[in-house]
């Protein structure tokens, strides 16, 4: 058999293999969480006890309200909403800059959603009580703020709110927000009483009912926090198996932050993240409440001591939106310890950063993600060449050599040992490698997948196009030849249907015929079995990548194209010239004598 054939196979089987077992081992994950429980369940479930330690904040969690409650807007050039009164919450958040659908028709994404919906998401802040102070002498779920300045909540104009207890405690809260999506909650406590009172800051991060989660097995959804340089990922799923705290009520992991961190919720592109000042100490917590299927994380602040006629006062930020990096990378700039790391970069991380970035930086001088795709992986063959260089050098050799091996066949017989000595004599005095012609095809392995990582979970690839029909990168291609590309009158499966997998628009075809090409470079196996399975692979591919992101089926034509390219003209150097047209007419032939 050729080797350059017998080395494409292999590499060709691997990666087939490696992306099959992937599928199989870890099959999307449906998580779907208990839905809203009755308000009794709710409260008694995240009341937090009345005693506070020092350093150790607690928060009140909310009641169950209805969602037309007085209220603030918010209005900023990338939000939409508003703040209820009722606890101060920031419960009602759309995201300007982005759709449901590709459609720009079609209606904004919702982020956050008050208590009675049907899925509660939002963010509280307050007070934990200490001392002798009870709940009822802090700002809790329930409190009724009063607004003291500021009508709306804009880039230019913070709103503050303000509420009194009857033992002299004054409670302020300055919400400010940024052009993108850091909000700055500045809270104060006034002690116009007699006596001093101990109680401890916070803020809360909760969601409640059934996700809106994409549900992929290469995705992280639920907890992320960064806890003094060290990053933790906790699915939703973990957080009802999470060890029994005694204090919490409920299942809950909690870490003491020294210096910096940050701590909340993320999906595939939206994330709502606690952020206390950077060099200050807080505790960093995980929880879920069983009762009423509530998903929480806390910053909790030490607790502070106000002497009568003192002011205390804190401060805590929160960001509520679109996982964009040049947004969070600047946040991070600004001082949020690892915050970019927020997006899910996976395994290969040292390869999707830089792939992206790479990416990022392309689109930015091309402007279309798919041109740049394109480029990209003109970068990265370019930065193969010289080893793709080598072992196509390489297999050049050892086609000379197949001669002599011949006789080394004829002289060993049988004798296997004796045969295998021979090849290796024969190659070191030849000084040719046999396992570097599939080397650079195992090197495209990670790539591919560090490729398939950027364009799945970054939102810069999300309803970005292409040309033509690819109106969305991130999606399959939307043609289906069961309908002949839009020609008749019906539309193509639904992509939860067992159909889809038929379902091939053109760009799936296009990397089938691609690979297909590739493969005449070289006749084929004389081996029939080998010959099958060379003959199969590209159709196999086709199928099983038909449903990927249009993207990393974009690069994956390209790859080939270019590879096409590369390889013949590095044959041509060797002095051997590659009979593309001779090899197609003869596998057509040869499947025409099969099937008879």
């Amino acid at each position: 058999m050729d080797d350059q054939n017998k080395n494409l196979i292999i590499a060709t089987v691997l990666s087939f293999l490696v992306i099959l077992a992937w599928m199989v081992l870890f099959p999307p994950e449906d998580q779907a969480p208990t839905g809203p429980a009755a308000e009794q369940a709710e409260q008694q479930e995240t009341t937090q006890p009345a005693a506070v330690a020092p350093g150790n904040g607690d928060a009140a969690g909310p009641t169950a309200t209805a969602a037309d409650t007085p209220r603030v807007g918010i209005d900023t050039p990338a939000l939409s909403g508003s703040i209820s009164l009722e606890g101060g919450r920031i419960d009602d958040l759309a995201l300007k800059r982005y759709h449901d659908e590709v459609d720009p028709a079609s209606p904004i994404v919702d982020l956050l959603n008050p208590v009675g919906s049907d899925t509660p998401y939002y963010a509280l802040f307050g007070w934990a009580p200490g001392g002798s102070l009870d709940y009822d002498d802090v700002p809790g779920a329930d409190t009724p703020w009063e607004v003291v300045e500021g009508e709306t909540l804009t880039v230019d104009t913070p709103v503050t709110l303000q509420w009194e207890n009857d033992s002299g405690l004054v409670f302020r809260r300055t919400v400010s927000v940024d052009e993108d999506y850091m909000f700055t909650i500045d809270q104060t406590v006034e002690n116009t009483g007699g006596e001093s009172a101990r109680l401890a800051p916070y803020g809360t991060v909760a969601r409640q009912g059934e996700l809106d989660l994409a549900g992929f097995f290469i995705l992280h959804e639920g907890v992320v926090r960064m806890s003094d340089g060290e990053l933790q990922e906790l699915d939703y799923d973990d957080l009802p198996d999470l060890d029994q705290i005694a204090r919490e009520g409920g299942p809950a992991d909690v870490i003491d932050v020294q210096q910096d961190g940050w701590i909340g919720f993320t999906d595939k592109y939206w994330m709502t993240t606690l952020i206390p000042d950077p060099g200050g100490a807080f505790t960093s917590v995980a929880k879920y409440v069983p009762s009423a299927g509530i998903y929480q994380t806390e910053a909790r602040l030490p607790t502070v001591e106000v002497a009568p006629g003192e002011t205390e006062s804190t401060s805590m930020r929160l960001f509520a939106g679109a996982k964009e990096w040049e947004t969070i990378l600047a946040y991070q700039e600004q001082g949020i310890d690892g915050f970019v790391d927020s997006i899910d970069w996976g395994w290969f991380f040292f390869l999707t950063k830089p792939i992206f970035v790479l990416l990022h930086w392309l689109n930015g001088v091309i402007g279309n993600m798919g041109w740049s795709i394109i480029v990209l992986t003109l970068v990265i063959k370019a930065a193969l060449l010289p080893l793709a260089y080598k072992s196509y050098v390489s297999m050049a050799k050892m086609k000379e050599l197949q001669p002599e091996m011949e006789k080394l066949k004829e002289s060993a017989g049988d004798d296997r040992q004796k045969l295998q000595q021979g090849m290796m004599e024969l190659y070191k005095s030849n000084k040719v490698n046999p396992a570097s012609g599939c080397l650079p095809i195992l090197l495209q392995i990670p790539i591919f997948f560090s490729l398939y990582k950027v364009i799945f979970v970054t939102i810069e690839l999300r309803h970005a196009p292409w040309l033509g029909w690819i109106d969305d990168l991130s999606a399959p291609d939307p043609t289906s030849i069961l309908n002949l590309f839009g020609l008749l009158p019906w539309d193509a499966p639904d992509p939860t249907s067992f159909l889809a997998i038929l379902s091939l628009g053109v760009l799936p075809i296009l990397l089938g015929l691609s690979m297909w090409l590739q493969q005449k470079l070289n006749p084929a196996p004389a081996d029939p079995t080998q010959a099958m399975i060379f003959a199969w692979m590209p159709w196999v591919f086709m199928f099983m990548l038909g449903q990927f992101a249009s993207g990393l089926v974009l690069y994956w034509i390209a790859n080939n194209t270019i590879t096409f390219t590369q390889q013949y003209a590095i044959m041509r150097s060797q002095g051997y010239k590659p009979d593309v047209l001779g090899n197609i007419f003869r596998s057509v032939r040869r499947d025409k004598q099969d099937a008879k």
